[in-house]
């Protein structure tokens, strides 16, 4: 027996004085109903209602459980209407989890756009570079750099993420320009030490059609590339940046990108999320708008016009 429905139909039957109405209210069978309150009063072991041909009213145990229970239906209905405005209205808590590598530069000022255009929304930022699990960490929308995450979410990818060694102009005007891979070992260098592992990430090269890992020996090393790249544009070592970090600084002549023939494009950003049919209004529009604002957004990455013109700058005497 379904005991909410039976006591919803028990409620209705009371505030009505009738089995045949409350059956018509909740879209049953006459006999559906009275066979739920008889249910019903089998499973209590009471008699909820005197019937008589004529008339139905409550018995005093009837009369205790109608008082008892309306407070809660009313609860539940009230609950059942909040479910279903959240598919109707841009209205509610949002949480959200990305790597704080990518917080400050990519999300954020998109993330308090999202902000200002939808107030009622309850936004719940985490900021994280470890993995997050959606289910796990009861988030409603990831974001990620690297390969796409595995298991139940569904990912969309974004950005490209570029690794470009630069350095400042003021760097190489002190200690000049590598020619090549190699030539990096005679040159301060910068690393970043992964929050997953704690180990300090390899450069990549691509040489030929392979891609090349190696250790390069750093003078600076830091777990927050916001840091990194600001050890890079004081001129303090040359550094591997992320596209996502380096292109603004790269298009305003802060930072000069170096051995661009040898950049990698193996990874890249993502958002996900569990399937669309499942979330509220607001969430579905959260992602929509972040998509909107950052999908292949060509203010995170080089294009090949960027780095034709680098290497020809490079080639004037």
């Amino acid at each position: 027996m379904n005991e909410v429905r039976a006591i919803s139909i028990f409620v209705r039957a009371a505030t009505l004085g009738n089995l045949r109405k409350a059956a018509v209210d909740q879209g049953i069978s006459p006999q559906a109903a009275s066979h739920a309150v008889m249910q019903l009063e089998k499973t209590l072991g009471v008699r909820l209602f005197h019937r008589t041909t004529r008339k139905l009213s409550l018995t005093e145990e009837g009369q205790r459980l109608l008082h008892s229970v309306e407070p809660a239906l009313a609860t539940l209905a009230s609950a059942l209407d909040d479910a279903r405005r959240s598919k109707e209205e841009v209205a509610g808590p949002l949480r959200v989890s990305a790597p704080a590598a990518l917080g400050r530069t990519v999300l954020w000022p998109s993330i308090l756009e999202f902000a200002a255009l939808h107030p009622a929304v309850q936004l719940d930022v985490r900021f994280d570079d470890h993995f997050t699990d959606l289910v796990a960490d009861r988030a409603d929308v990831g974001f990620r750099g690297g390969s796409p995450p595995a298991g139940g979410a569904i990912a969309r990818r974004l950005l490209p993420i570029q690794l470009i060694v630069c350095a400042s102009p003021d760097y190489i005007e002190r200690h000049g320009v590598p020619k090549s891979v190699d030539d990096l070992d005679a040159h301060r260098c910068s690393g970043y030490q992964r929050a997953n592992t704690g180990k300090q990430a390899p450069w990549e090269f691509l040489i030929g059609n392979e891609i090349e890992y190696r250790e390069i020996a750093t003078t600076l090393c830091t777990n927050d590339i916001d840091a990194e790249t600001e050890a890079v544009l004081a001129g303090l070592a040359i550094g591997q940046l992320g596209s996502f970090s380096a292109v603004s600084h790269i298009r305003s002549g802060r930072l000069v990108p170096l051995l661009t023939q040898h950049m990698t494009q193996r990874e890249s950003i993502y958002v996900y999320y569990r399937h669309r049919t499942e979330q509220p209004l607001r969430v579905r529009t959260f992602i929509d708008f972040m998509i909107a604002r950052l999908a292949d957004n060509k203010s995170f990455f080089l294009e090949p016009s960027d780095l034709r013109t680098t290497r020809s700058t490079k080639r004037t005497p």
